[in-house]
Parts: C-alpha cells; structure tokens; sequence
C-alpha cells in the first residue's frame, strides 16, 4: 500500500471524479464527505470556522494506482490549543464526518494509516482529533485497536444527539407509528394551512436560473433568527452559497419553501442523498409563526420523502424536541482523539 499526503488545492481539486466513484463503495458514505462538499470547506476553511491551517489528504493506493483509501485531514491547532491533523469538516457545518474506504479493506488501511501518520512524513502533530463520526462507524474500534498497539492514549466523547425517522412506505402508516397527540396536531396544522383565507404553497427548487434568488431569500429567512444571523457571517455566507451550489449542480440539494400568498413562510435546506433526506438547515419568517409553517412544510416533506420511496429522514445534529415528536430515534456522533 503506498500513501501520497496531499497538500495543494490543485492536487485536491483534480480528485473530485476519483474520490466520488469512490466513496460509493465506502463503509461511511454521507453527503459531507462528497468531494464538492470538502472541497468548498477547505477553500473557506468552514466559513472562517478555522483562522488557519494546512491540507494533508492522504491517499493510499495498491501497487497497480487502485484507489484503497481516503484520509480527508488538515493540520491545526484544535480547540485545546494542541497541534492536532482534524478531519476535513470539523466542526460545525459538516454533521457525519469518517474515514473513506470500502468495508473490506478499512482494517487494513486504518493499520497502515497509523503507521504513516507516525512517520516523518506528515507534521509533528500530538493528537488524532476526529469530530462527528457516527457512533455505529466501524472506523471506532479498529482504530482504537491500531492506536493503542502503537502506544497512543486513546479515548472518545460523546458529543450531539442525531435524532433520525426510519420511513415506512406510506404515510398513513407513518402517522399511525407516532404519538396519538402529535398525529393530531399534524393533520390538524396541515388542515388549517389548506383552508387558509390566503393563497398558499410549498415547492422544492428546481429552477437553476432562479437558484442564486432562492438562495438568498433561504438565506434571509434564516437569519430572521437571531442566533442564526449570527452564525452567518460574510465567510458563512459565502460557505452556505457554494454547498448550495455545489449540491443542485451534482443533483443533491433540495431546498423547500412555504409561501403563504406568495411570501416565503418557512424554508428547509436539506439533501436528498442516497435515497434518504438529510436535515441540514432551516428559516422561517416569525410574521407567520401563528401558521406553524414550519411544522407544516416539515408535514409536507415527511409525506413526499415517503411518497417518493425515500428510506429515512435525518435531522442529523441537535436534539430539539420536536424531531422526537415527529418519531425520530435517537443516536450520536462521537470525537475519536489519540494523543502522542
């Protein structure tokens, strides 16, 4: 197996085909570990998330060039203040973080990784610190195993709840499966929405000439809220922009809006990847709160994921409770870190 640490943009760059074949065929295989999702990460370093740091992907591959596996890592100073190799992503806007490499070949390429981050080759680094892999990534155990026969201190936390809704195929079923409270209030809101004295719709973009339009209006719902408007700073702004993009050039995005007589009520910036939606942002304008739209267009969308044989519904990081309320199941992602 040889390695090649990469450390240019423009090598980085020239992956974006290989590295996505790839990752089809990966035991960990989430939308922010599409090449254009990193990608984009890397070149605002999360929206201003890191002050700074340095590019190492290492890639390994067989003797005959066949890709084996993907390190997505860049050098820093983490939050302790310790120099640290992160996995592209880390922290706040990449959900599922992991490793890239087939099933059967991650031991093996874990074992080797290991050794090559211990070498020469790579910056003198003092922890492994991997944010948000899913608590059931079997890249946890093999590489406790491999770090603690090298004499590295290995440890985990357990870090943010990721509620999700296995679908069933049709949405009376799903109601049924729910609280008998909830089931109401979602009929009952969807209802009033209906008979509402005001035009109303929801849609889900799929005009690219009004793309960056929608964008923005997504944008400014969003930051209605004030921790939200917060978060979006210039460098955000300009992240959120680019995945966006990104994601309806590859066919991913699906961003949603409610318009109540022609205004936008309630937005969700989600991903519709690998026949499941993934959560990933949302806005709603407060002038509408009395609608609940955005428990509404969340109505909507749970029905046509499940009316177009969609397999779950990940609301990904943050244990608010009415994920819960509309059936989710709880899991975690986990910070993997091994200290020199």
């Amino acid at each position: 197996m040889r390695f090649l640490d990469i450390q240019t943009s423009e090598d980085f760059a020239g992956l974006e085909k290989e590295w996505n074949s790839f990752l089809k065929h990966s035991a960990s295989h989430v939308p922010f570990l599409r090449h254009e999702f990193m990608f984009n990460w890397w070149k605002t370093l999360g929206g201003g998330e890191w002050g700074e740091g340095d590019l190492h992907i290492v890639i390994a591959r067989e003797g005959d060039g066949e890709l084996v596996g993907i390190a997505p890592l860049f050098f820093t100073k983490n939050r302790d203040g310790d120099p640290a190799l992160m996995l592209l992503g880390s922290i706040e806007i990449a959900d599922y973080l992991d490793l890239i490499a087939r099933p059967e070949n991650l031991s093996a390429f874990i074992k080797e990784l290991i050794d090559f981050l211990l070498s020469p080759q790579v910056p003198p680094w003092k922890v492994l610190d991997w944010y948000n892999l899913v608590e059931s990534s079997p890249t946890r155990p093999i590489l406790r195993l491999f770090c603690e026969e090298r004499g590295l201190a290995y440890s985990e936390d357990l870090l943010q709840h990721c509620p999700y809704i296995p679908l069933p195929t049709d949405w009376e079923t799903y109601l049924a499966g729910i609280d008998k409270k909830q089931r109401h209030e979602i009929r009952r809101k969807m209802r009033r929405l209906s008979e509402y004295d005001l035009s109303t719709r929801w849609y889900i973009v799929e005009d690219g000439i009004k793309l960056d339009d929608e964008i923005n209006d997504f944008l400014d719902l969003m930051a209605k809220d004030p921790r939200k408007a917060k978060f979006l700073t210039e460098s955000m702004w300009k992240q959120m922009r680019a995945v966006m993009h990104s994601a309806f050039r590859e066919g991913w995005l699906q961003l949603c809006f409610l318009e109540v007589d022609g205004e936008k009520a309630a937005g969700y910036l989600n991903f519709d990847y690998k026949n499941q939606i993934w959560v990933y942002n949302s806005g709603l304008d407060p002038r509408f709160y009395e609608l609940s739209p955005g428990w509404v267009l969340l109505g909507y969308l749970l029905q046509w994921s499940i009316e177009n044989g969609r397999a779950a519904f990940d609301f990904m990081r943050g244990e608010e409770e009415y994920k819960y309320r509309f059936g989710a199941v709880d899991r975690r992602v986990v910070r993997l870190l091994a200290r020199r």
